[in-house]
């Protein structure tokens, strides 16, 4: 089930989350063919890229279910380097959680991300992948962090240069 779609930063390729098959596919941006598939995680949802355009953070639900349980112990993001296409880091949410939607601070060095199922929002070093909790109301479902670099918006909260 697609969730989220990013071009890559040399606009020839697109990567799409999808919350059931737990990863980002890679998609030709000529041919429109899959040409890879990245693991990531359950429930896989967002995409964010890094400022630098280096690296895209993959927020991981936890969950498949469109309403999940609090504190899912598999929840996270993951940290894929563009210009290999492979995960180069794992950053599970202490004690469990939902990361959803979100984006990068204009700085870069802050990811935000909604906790759906855990009534917060998630700032997550981009460095290092230390987090914080900020309770919120009840069932934040996306973020929206501005100003955003680019002309565009596309996807649910993702970005085209």
């Amino acid at each position: 089930m697609p969730q989220d779609i990013l071009t890559a930063p040399d606009g020839h390729k697109f990567y799409v989350a999808d919350m059931h098959a737990d990863g980002v596919f890679v998609i030709d941006g000529d041919s429109f063919r899959e040409t890879g598939f990245i693991p990531t995680g359950i429930g896989t949802h967002g995409l964010y890229p890094s400022r630098d355009g280096t690296k895209m953070y993959v927020a991981n639900r936890g969950s498949h279910k469109i309403h999940g349980p609090p504190h899912g112990k598999a929840g996270g993001v993951s940290v894929i380097d563009f210009a290999t296409d492979k995960v180069i880091a794992n950053w599970p949410i202490p004690h469990g959680g939902s990361p959803d939607m979100g984006n990068v601070s204009n700085d870069g060095k802050t990811l935000w991300l909604s906790g759906r199922f855990d009534d917060v929002v998630y700032a997550i070093d981009t460095t290092t992948g230390a987090m914080r909790k900020i309770p919120v109301g009840q069932e934040p479902h996306g973020l929206t962090v501005w100003p955003q670099p680019g002309r565009y918006s596309v996807g649910h909260t993702g970005i085209l240069r």
